[in-house]
């Protein structure tokens, strides 16, 4: 298939793959850029389990060390994205074994949206992650200041 398809429209790039696809007329696919999407499909889901960690710790982060400021908001968001998070794994069972990898990887960005979005100094966040995996998603783990 012409290259440019895929580069100028892809919507219709899609759509002329998918009806290769279901006609069973799998000489004429554009194979390279269909392997490229599924991957691409795929880093998406890690990359939303990976968002999703990130908004659930930097809000027990901030639980526990901004304990003045708790309020239902907080509260509700640890639950939703926790949620999320069980429906997001057990729609993907495949990412299971990536979850401890994107916990790690969600630290760095998490204690630096957590240091802005409360306005406290450095000082106040661990330079390691204070919670495992485990107390993350437990429904019932609330840090204690």
């Amino acid at each position: 298939m012409d290259n440019t398809v895929y580069e100028k429209d892809f919507y219709r790039w899609t759509q002329k793959q998918a009806n290769l696809l279901s006609r069973k007329q799998f000489d004429e696919l554009d194979l390279t850029h269909l392997v490229e999407e599924l991957q691409s499909l795929g880093n998406q889901h890690y990359d939303q389990l990976e968002s999703r960690l990130i908004q659930l710790i930097s809000h027990l982060l901030k639980w526990q060390i901004q304990h003045w400021r708790r309020s239902n908001s907080w509260r509700a968001s640890i639950k939703v994205q926790r949620i999320s998070i069980d429906k997001l794994l057990k729609r993907n069972p495949g990412l299971k074994p990536r979850v401890q990898e994107a916990f790690i990887e969600s630290w760095a960005e998490t204690r630096g949206i957590a240091m802005i979005e409360t306005d406290l100094p450095e000082a106040y966040f661990p330079d390691a992650c204070p919670f495992v995996l485990a107390e993350v998603m437990n429904p019932d783990f609330w840090p204690e200041s």
